[in-house]
């Protein structure tokens, strides 16, 4: 049987390999520059066109709980720092979390009590000064610390950032193979002091037996970007009260098992898939939209159109509008996995990171320095 692994054509050395160019991987690719390593990143397709592209740009910060709240606040110093050094928009507009009943203002009042000078509530109609809401509002809260960027562009341009700093990219190189100081791809060669694999929901396709350990699924979303019914320009990120049962901190609250009850007691259309109503607004004035979930090892590829009018429904409900007109769709995959985060030694020099909560974006940056401190000890 003929090998077609390119074992005798050298892409040369670098002290750390990073499998994966979504932002886990750029972000060990960014903690490693600042450390003075050589760095080569491989990725599969020409460019990242996965789950960092196809999200809603949200540091959602503030709501994380636990390792993920640690990450996070670490993850927004440094994406503070990278916005200046890099040249990338990043708006520090925070979020508005909007409570259209009586519950869902409850979990936001102890979430504000437990997270001292983090959370600002709001009334009604402080909540209306900031984002476009329909009637019905009981109140909300703002987070001041979370951040927004365009997710079309803020991974494009890290990577541009970190070729300036020298960093080595092989696009369209798929990894074949990793070993201890050993990377065999497509291409070639490439041999590493150590080895970061980062490639989201695919951990299965390098580490089989690692990913079942874990149970690793594939989330699937469905996400859409509508024209702005309002023309108004909408600063922060806007979630709703389906919001409070996607994030931990929320989920953390003494009132939030009684919210949970009420939404699948009342909306069992909208909890059973998943939704997570809220927005943000790209540079252009279009909100994105969504989402749902889907969990599955194997996916089905077919999407029912009955998702996307749940969330248009839902969302021209919170802004108050008449129907929204879509500009795209599409839909989103990452790893979800019963711990939030996929940290694993497989080989010595060698680890495997995946973010398996939908929160890349938010922890990347401050989960990667960790990950170097134990892989370069």
């Amino acid at each position: 049987m003929t090998s077609h692994l390119p074992r005798d054509t050298s892409l040369g050395a670098a002290d750390l390999v990073v499998v994966g160019a979504g932002i886990v991987g750029l972000a060990h690719a960014v903690d490693a520059v600042a450390r003075g390593l050589s760095v080569v990143v491989v990725e599969r397709d020409e460019r990242a066109v996965g789950a960092s592209v196809r999200n809603f740009g949200h540091g959602c910060f503030t709501a994380q709980d636990g390792d993920a709240l640690r990450y996070a606040m670490a993850a927004r110093t440094a994406w503070l720092r990278l916005a200046k050094e890099a040249g990338l928009r990043l708006d520090e507009s925070g979020t508005v979390v909007v409570a259209r009943a009586d519950d869902e203002y409850a979990v936001l009042r102890e979430f504000a009590a437990a997270r001292d000078g983090q959370v600002v509530l709001l009334d009604g109609r402080r909540v209306a000064e900031r984002v476009p809401v329909g009637a019905g509002v009981v109140g909300g809260a703002w987070l001041p610390l979370d951040v927004r960027v365009d997710p079309r562009e803020a991974v494009h341009a890290i990577a541009a950032w970190l070729a300036g700093q020298g960093v080595r990219f092989h696009w369209a190189t798929t990894a074949h193979l990793v070993e201890p100081g050993l990377v065999i791809t497509s291409r070639g060669r490439i041999r590493a002091g150590h080895v970061v694999l980062a490639v989201g929901h695919d951990v299965d396709r390098h580490f089989p037996g690692l990913a079942e350990r874990a149970g690793l699924r594939r989330c699937v979303l469905r996400m859409l970007r509508v024209a702005d019914p309002h023309g108004r320009r909408v600063d922060p990120a806007v979630l709703s009260g389906f919001s409070l049962l996607r994030y931990a901190g929320f989920a953390a609250c003494p009132t939030g098992p009684a919210l949970r009850a009420r939404l699948e007691r009342e909306r069992p259309e909208l909890t059973g898939i998943g939704l997570n109503l809220m927005l943000t607004q790209r540079p252009d004035g279009d909100l994105i939209v969504g989402d749902t979930h889907a969990y599955a090892v194997t996916p089905e590829p077919f999407g029912a159109d009955e998702l996307d009018r749940h969330i248009l429904d839902e969302a021209a409900r919170l802004l108050g509008s008449g129907p929204l007109a879509v500009r795209e769709r599409w839909r989103g995959v990452y790893a979800s996995a019963p711990d939030p985060f996929l940290i694993a030694a497989p080989m010595p020099g060698v680890r495997v990171v995946s973010v398996t909560s939908g929160i890349g974006m938010t922890t990347a940056l401050g989960l990667a320095p960790e990950i170097l401190d134990d892989l370069l000890a």
